[in-house]
Formats: structure tokens, C-alpha cells, sequence
């Protein structure tokens, strides 16, 4: 602008990154700190007041309010959406999209309540998307409605409207074609360029918003005891109410939701009061501000595609898109303007549901009905009246951006996201951010956390479930150690009071029955008899030295021993069985580990005899020795009949065995696991007995631990 009306009433601008979330402010490191470190003390400091904030016991962090915020002014801390109120424009999105009603509006209603209990005159100056909210009955009924409520006067935004289209029709006129301009009829829009384009705060028209004109028309109207109060779609118009540079211009702001409240608590209805018409002036044109592109119609703007110098749109994707293109300049017009809702009637304020096209029509149809009795002179007339108001205005910077990471930080951070290449960036927007980076920029400016990733927390969580579940089966086996340790207790010493209880009458009755075997040529008939006697001594004395070793509590007595050898000298010590190949495998490095020799060859040989005996058909004997610094391991792998599966958790159990009667005692393995335990090892054993599963084989697993603990 050249001058005149509409020069010289914005501060100096500091120039500024397009968008506040991603783009490089040329801060050095020092500054960076300092500008980071006071914006989160800013942040963590309670707001005087504050449009919007989050009720915690409502709240599901689903992050929806994350990702519909343009001004990314919700942080996630502790698990928890807060609205930063410094960063906040009051748009109504994260409103409007809570489907858990979570986000709460400061409340204007007792303010409001307690103005029209005061003997102040208090007007009511109703925003043009009224039709939109009060669909179902006529505007009359609207007015008459708010006098029944305590209302001195009710005016009509839309002749503000009227006189802000003609400013701007004017300033476009008197523009000399280098100064281009955004609208600032959209408080949410004036609030994200003061805080987030503040380069741009030179290009904010100087011009008030509709609200702010009509204000100034009623208080010439009337005088400045006149309380006014906003009653509209918009929460952002809160924030402008109380504007430092706007201040004592509106008293009070109600949404259509918080008048709705009112009338509810006063049980007032259409069909209760007197229809009343609005106070003059009455709006013309302006009454179509709250559609989309209604400031063009009023002000008599064309959007030529051709010239492009003016451009239009809204919603809160497309306006932060705009702004950005048109600081580049890649969006060159001369006029831009932009709403931050699809148009005033989609404002968070409204409590209807009813669709925008719905709305749009029914604005249409009021505007449409208010016209066909419309005095054109009249309007005229009015608007030459009030053709001295002062529409100026000046914009005070916020800036709010955060310095943006460096490229080690920002890497620092996606990596502990568990995104190490660019194809691990999904960007899959779960976590309400688009990209991935954009969530690292937010979590190193203090505003998201890295359990908003939802392929992180999938991973953590499914790294959990993996943990918890190896922990469940280590206390599994460690309660099934300790169960089977208690019953081999138990059967110790059981065992250990049969042994010696038998032990001596056993001794006289082999002693005996050896003497008859000796005796027994002189009574032929009887010879197989006295036989059959001493065996069966014979094989109780073995009975009960097994049942002595079983009960045995021998402190293990460990000393260095080369593995290899003791494998290899405990194979030549048990027989060989016909049609069996005996094979060793020492895959070992180092063969030394302090082991009771001894009691490691009892085991090695119980397992070789039992792998012997599961192959009466000949098979393959494989013994493996293996080991790391911290264990040694040896496999005993035999291709026998195997291992049922009912029978694989008994196998350790005294006296528990699958040999025929006089084969066996059910002891040997029993004995090896006391063994193994002792030594502070493991023994497992797995097993295929089913020929249809493939072939049959067994192999038990022992681990010991390479050198002696220290108690």
C-alpha cells in the first residue's frame, strides 16, 4: 500500500522459517539451546488463560487432535494431550474432532451471565453464521431469544462485514500493485502468521475483522458504558476479544454451543418469545462472510483465475499449505484469503451437526429471503453514516517456533525410533505427525514422545511380550526343577532308609545262598534252584547300591578335566552292542572345565548304556562334545525306538522306566539329573518315538558350566 489509510501500523517484522514444525531458522547452537530451553519452561508454566485444554480423565491419546492441529499445538507428555496455550490459535479442530469429548472451551457463559446481571447496557452483536446454528426457526425467533435472555440490543455482525468488504475493495484499489495482503478476517488465521509466519505480519491487511467493526459501530451508537458481547461459531474470536492491541473493544465472547446452554438453563424457546427483528443497521452483502470466498461477493472482488490477484481458500490443510507458498512467493497474489474452517458455518463453536452444505444453504436462504425486501437506499444511507469509523488495526508478533534440530540430533532420534534407513520411515501418520521426521523434530522440541510411533510400540511391545514369555518359561522350568528336586529329596531318603534297613538281612541271605550254590552239586535236582536264589541276591545287592548312590547327598568335588578324554575312556569302558556304530564328535577348542570326574562318567555312561539299549536292531551312537568361555556341552544322539511324548516329562522321576521287569530300575537317569544338578547344569532331552513323523532318534543335552562358582 502506498499510504493513507491502511499504511504504517505494523511493527518491524523478523524474518522467519515457513513452517514452524520443519524449517531451519539459522540459529547457532548456543541460541538454539537458550530459544529451546525457554520454550519449554514456557511451556510447562501454567497459562493464565487458555482457550482450549484437555481433560485428562476423558482423554485416549489417539493422537487426533495431534494430527488435525495446523499449529501442532498439542503435546503428548507423560502419556497425556496438553493444549500449549502460547501456541494455541484457537482454531476449534482438536474440538471438533475429540470424539471423546476430551478438549474443553473456556467457558464465557458466567462472564456473560454476569454482565447481563449488572445495570450496564449489554448488546449482543450475532455472527452471519446464525442461520447455520438456529436451523429451525426464523431469525426473528433468534433476536427475540436473545432479548429474552437479558439482552439490551441485538445487532448483526454482517453490517461490520459490510464495512470491512468495502475497505478491502478499497484498499485493493489504492494499492499500487507491489504490496501484497492477507486477509485478516479469520482471528485462527491472524494467530498462526503473528506466531508462525511473523515475516508475514507486514502482509496482514491493517484492517479489523467484522466482530471488531460492528463493536465500534454500536459504541458510536451508543456510548462506552455499552458492554458488548460476540456471540458466534468461533473460539478463536475468544483470543481476539482479549487481544492486547484490540483490548476493550468486545467485553465478552459466547459460542452458538454456549448460548445454546444459556437458553437451555433459562428454558428459553423459539415458540416462547416474541419474534424481534435486529437492531439497525442491517447487514447486506455481509451476511455472506461466514461462506466460504463471501468476503469476494460482498466487497464486489473478483477471483480471476487468469490475473490471479486474488486467491481463496480454507480449511486447515489448505490454509498452512497456502501461507507457506505465499511467504516463497510461489503463491504471488495480491490478495489472499484464507479461513482456517471450510468457511465460518464448519466453526468448532457450532453445536449442530448438520453438513456444510447444509449450513451453506441455509445462510444462503436468509440471505437470500433478507434481500428480496432489501432497501438499498437505506443501506446506503447507513453506511455512509458510519463511513468514519476507524477500521485500523495493528498486529503484535508471537513467535513461536522452536529451533529445529540438527541432522546428528534429528538421526540420534529416529534411530531410537528403530529407523536406521529411509525405508524404515513409514509415515504412516498414526502418531498424528505426516512424516516421520516431523515426529523426531516434535519429540526433540519437547511436544511428542517416542511411544507415539506406533510401529516403535509394536516392536517394544511385541519385544515385551518375547521377554515376559521366556521369563514365564524360564520360571516354568525353574518350578518344575525345584518340584522335581523336592520328590528326588523325598526319594532319597526314603531310598536311604530301605537300603540300609535291607542292607543287613540282604547280606546274610547272599552269603547264604552262595553257600547253597557251592553245596549245590550234592542235590542235582535243586542246583537251578540254589541258581535262581543267588542271581536274584545277587541282582537286590545291585538294587540297593543304586538305591544307595540315588540317595547319596555327595558334595560335587570338582577339579580341571580334559571333556574329551573322559568321553572317550567312558565309551571304551561300556560294551559294545552288536550292529551299533559308536561315533564321536569333538567340536570343542578347549577341552579343560572343572567337573567331578567321577560322578561326569556315572552320567555319560547312563546315558551311552540307555542309548545302547534303545537300539536292540542296531542304530547309531553319536556323542558330541562342544563349549564356549562360560560352558561345556555334550549330545548323546542315538537312532533308537525314541521317546513318547507322555512319557518325556517322567523320564527323571525315580524309579520310573519303560524296561521290562528285571531290565531295569528306573534310577540311572533319575541319578544323572541329581548329577547334573549338583554340578549347577542343565539336562534336556528331546525325542521323535513316532515313525510316521519321520525317523525315531533321541538325544539328550548336557550343560555344565566350564569352571567352578564361588559360593
Amino acid at each position: 500500500m502506498a499510504g493513507g489509510l491502511f499504511s504504517g501500523y505494523i511493527s518491524d517484522a523478523v524474518p522467519g522459517p515457513a513452517n514452524p514444525l520443519i524449517e531451519s531458522d539459522g540459529c547457532d547452537s548456543e541460541t538454539r539451546s537458550t530459544v529451546a530451553a525457554d520454550e519449554k519452561r514456557r511451556m510447562t508454566e501454567p497459562a493464565e488463560r487458555q482457550l482450549v485444554r484437555t481433560a485428562p480423565e476423558r482423554c485416549r491419546v489417539c493422537y487426533t487432535c495431534v494430527r488435525e492441529c495446523p499449529a501442532k499445538a498439542i503435546r503428548i507428555a507423560d502419556g497425556q494431550a496438553e493444549v500449549v496455550a502460547e501456541r494455541c490459535v484457537g482454531c476449534g479442530n482438536c474440538v471438533r474432532v475429540c470424539s471423546q469429548g476430551a478438549k474443553c472451551v473456556e467457558d464465557g457463559t458466567g462472564p456473560v451471565r454476569a454482565l447481563l446481571d449488572s445495570p450496564a447496557r449489554v448488546a449482543a452483536i450475532v455472527a452471519p453464521s446464525f442461520p447455520a446454528e438456529f436451523d429451525s426457526c426464523e431469525y426473528e425467533n433468534v433476536v427475540g431469544m436473545l432479548r429474552a435472555l437479558g439482552f439490551d440490543s441485538v445487532f448483526e455482525v454482517g453490517f461490520g462485514a459490510d464495512l470491512v468488504a468495502k475497505a478491502y475493495r478499497r484498499m485493493l484499489d489504492e494499492g499500487d500493485g507491489t504490496q501484497r495482503r492477507i486477509a485478516a478476517t479469520c482471528p485462527a488465521i491472524v494467530g498462526y502468521v503473528q506466531r508462525y509466519h511473523p515475516a508475514l505480519a507486514e502482509n496482514l491487511a491493517p484492517i479489523v475483522s467484522p466482530m471488531i467493526a460492528m463493536a465500534r459501530v454500536v459504541r458510536s451508537l451508543d456510548s462506552e458504558q455499552t458492554r458488548i458481547v460476540f456471540i458466534g461459531p468461533c473460539i478463536a474470536k475468544k483470543g481476539e476479544a482479549r487481544d492486547t492491541s484490540l483490548a476493550g473493544e468486545v467485553d465478552e465472547v459466547l459460542t452458538f454451543a454456549e448460548l445454546r446452554q444459556m437458553l437451555d438453563a433459562e428454558d428459553i424457546a423459539p415458540d416462547s418469545v416474541s419474534p424481534s427483528d435486529f437492531d439497525p443497521p442491517h447487514a447486506g452483502q455481509g451476511a455472506l462472510f461466514a461462506i466460504s470466498r463471501g468476503l469476494f461477493q460482498a466487497a464486489d472482488i473478483k477471483e480471476d483465475l487468469i490475473d490471479n490477484t486474488v486467491v481463496a481458500t480454507d480449511g486447515c490443510t489448505a490454509f498452512v499449505e497456502a501461507l507457506r507458498e505465499f511467504e516463497t512467493g510461489d503463491l504471488d497474489a495480491k490478495l489472499l484469503e484464507v479461513l482456517c474452517c471450510t468457511g465460518c458455518i464448519m466453526g468448532a463453536g457450532v453445536s449442530r451437526d448438520t453438513p456444510l452444505f447444509g449450513r451453506r444453504s441455509r445462510v444462503s436462504r436468509y440471505v437470500r429471503n433478507r434481500c428480496s425486501r432489501f432497501d438499498q437506499d437505506q443501506w446506503n444511507r447507513q453506511l455512509n453514516t458510519f463511513a468514519g469509523i476507524d477500521l485500523r488495526r495493528t498486529y503484535i508478533r508471537n513467535d513461536q517456533r522452536i529451533p529445529t534440530p540438527t541432522d546428528a540430533d534429528l538421526r540420534e532420534i529416529l534411530e531410537r525410533l528403530g529407523k536406521s534407513t529411509i525405508e524404515d520411515e513409514l509415515n504412516c501418520g498414526a502418531c498424528g505427525y505426516d512424516t516421520c521426521r516431523e515426529h523426531a523434530i516434535a519429540i526433540f522440541k519437547g511436544m511428542a514422545e517416542t511411544e507415539m510411533c506406533l510401529p516403535y510400540t509394536i516392536e517394544e511391545l511385541r519385544s515385551t511380550v518375547d521377554q515376559l514369555a521366556d521369563s514365564h518359561q524360564e520360571l516354568a522350568d525353574t518350578q518344575d526343577a525345584l518340584m522335581h528336586s523336592e520328590r528326588l529329596a523325598s526319594m532319597g531318603q526314603l531310598a536311604a532308609g530301605v537300603a540300609h534297613e535291607v542292607n543287613n538281612p540282604l547280606g546274610v541271605v547272599l552269603m547264604y545262598s552262595h553257600i547253597l550254590l557251592e553245596q549245590a552239586q550234592k542235590y542235582p535236582d535243586l542246583q537251578e534252584d540254589f541258581q535262581m536264589i543267588a542271581e536274584q541276591a545277587d541282582r537286590c545287592k545291585k538294587i540297593v547300591a543304586r538305591l544307595l548312590d540315588f540317595a547319596r547327598q555327595n558334595k560335587v568335588v570338582r577339579e580341571p578335566a580334559d571333556i574329551r578324554e573322559l568321553v572317550d575312556r567312558c565309551i571304551r569302558a561300556v560294551p559294545s552292542t552288536d550292529g551299533v556304530q559308536v561315533t564321536m564328535e569333538h567340536s570343542i577348542d578347549d577341552p579343560i572345565a572343572d567337573v567331578d570326574v567321577d560322578q561326569l562318567a556315572q552320567v555319560l555312561t547312563n546315558l551311552v548304556s540307555n542309548g545302547l539299549a534303545a537300539m536292540p536292531d542296531g542304530g547309531k551312537l553319536t556323542i558330541t562334545t562342544k563349549g564356549d568361555d562360560a560352558t561345556v556341552t555334550f549330545l548323546v544322539h542315538d537312532t533308537g525306538i525314541g521317546i513318547a511324548d507322555e512319557n518325556l516329562p517322567k523320564i527323571f522321576e525315580p524309579f520310573f522306566t519303560t524296561k521290562q521287569i528285571g531290565k531295569g530300575t528306573g534310577l540311572g537317569l533319575s541319578v544323572t539329573y541329581g548329577i547334573v544338578k549338583m554340578h549347577r547344569g542343565d539336562i534336556h532331552v528331546s525325542s521323535n518315538a513316532d515313525p510316521a513323523e519321520g525317523p525315531t532318534w533321541t538325544t539328550f543335552r548336557v550343560t555344565l558350566p566350564r569352571r567352578a562358582s564361588v559360593d
